[in-house]
């Protein structure tokens, strides 16, 4: 059970740094999933089914999530699969929820970076963007989006139009006063 609570509180912690909340890192750790599995030889942990991490104010869903270590069990790589795999949290002096989703997030801890890979979205206060692919840098705070380069994968947007593939950037006007 120890072992476990590392894991996971390893794993919370790198996320951390991505979508920081000042208090969510003080809160407690929870991971639900229908199962888990813990190699320490290999330097993986892998929980599956319906897995669901909360702390403080964070929020992340999916299928599946595998978390790597290496060699000195320092956190490298952790991968959250789903229909989408999801994540939310509410940042600092802010009433509105920052949300990402995308059938795989991956999180480089060693560089800090973040990439959400096809059906990729991202949701914050007054801005939205979608793409196969965002990465994103959290140290130098750099965002790249890539559209579709698949000509025959059409799907529909929110508001029933046919997707054209590309990146898709909405900026809400402030209200006026």
């Amino acid at each position: 059970m120890r072992l476990n609570n590392l894991f996971a509180f390893l794993l919370l912690l790198s996320w951390q740094s991505v979508f920081a909340l000042s208090t969510d890192k003080f809160q407690d750790i929870e991971i639900e999933a229908d199962t888990a599995e813990m190699d320490e030889i290999k330097g993986v942990s892998i929980y599956r089914g319906n897995v669901i991490v909360i702390q403080g104010s964070i929020r992340m869903t999916g299928d599946t999530m595998t978390v790597y270590f290496d060699d000195n069990g320092d956190m490298e790589l952790v991968i959250m699969q789903g229909r989408p795999a999801t994540y939310r949290q509410l940042p600092d002096d802010s009433p509105i929820y920052d949300e990402a989703e995308a059938l795989q997030m991956e999180y480089y801890s060693l560089k800090d970076y973040v990439i959400l890979i096809e059906e990729a979205l991202v949701t914050q206060e007054g801005l939205r963007f979608s793409g196969e692919r965002i990465e994103y840098d959290t140290v130098m705070s750099q965002v790249k989006a890539k559209g579709s380069t698949k000509t025959t994968k059409q799907k529909k947007d929110d508001t029933g139009k046919k997707d054209s593939g590309r990146v898709k950037i909405t900026i809400k006007k402030k209200k006026q006063e």
